[in-house]
């Protein structure tokens, strides 16, 4: 009987023991992820600070397509208003945020490409270094994406491996949903002549 209690006390102990530990490193990637899903919004609040001061350069220096302006300047109102809280990153919530940012990745995209029939406009050294700002953004956030989803990676793969997936389902940890690419985005666009 002796032998018995001090079993199941050793057996409680080391399963207090991993899930002790468990719980700890779930909560260190849950803090990791919100940390990276931080430095996303930071990336793309950069590029939405750009876009009134683009907006200005283009306005100012050509008689520009005002229907391409109006679609910038409406995107990024639009994205504005959607934040994520870091503790709902699910499927929905980030489908919601990677829309309204790709708009505003449409309207950039196509304000760019109006650009090159003002050449005026583009030899503006203004303009030159917004648009070299603007590059530079889209190029963190595309690294600050990848390191989020990497984030996302390693505390999915936690909470779903044995023994700490019984701590995680215990505590309500729970799979947080990555970036994926745009619809689209596997093809090559097509350019015209």
């Amino acid at each position: 009987m002796k032998r018995i209690v001090i079993g199941i006390v050793a057996v409680v102990a080391i399963v207090a023991l991993i899930s002790g530990c468990g719980y700890n490193g779930l909560v260190k990637m849950d803090e990791e992820v919100k940390n990276k899903w931080s430095n996303v919004e930071a990336q793309y609040q950069r590029r939405s600070d750009l876009i009134p001061n683009l907006v200005s350069t283009v306005k100012g220096a050509a008689k520009f397509e005002q229907g391409t302006l109006t679609a910038v300047i409406e995107a990024r109102a639009s994205a504005s208003k959607i934040t994520i809280d870091p503790d709902k990153l699910n499927a929905e919530n980030i489908e919601k945020y990677q829309q309204a940012q790709g708009q505003i990745t449409q309207a950039l995209g196509k304000l760019m490409v109006l650009t090159e029939n003002y050449p005026e406009l583009k030899a503006t050294q203004q303009f030159s270094d917004l648009s070299a700002q603007l590059e530079g953004t889209e190029n963190r956030i595309t690294v600050a994406r990848n390191d989020f989803n990497a984030s996302v990676q390693t505390f999915n793969s936690k909470v779903r491996s044995f023994p700490t997936n019984l701590t995680a389902g215990m505590f309500g940890f729970s799979v947080k949903t990555p970036f994926k690419a745009d619809a689209g985005a596997q093809n090559a666009p097509k350019v015209e002549f």
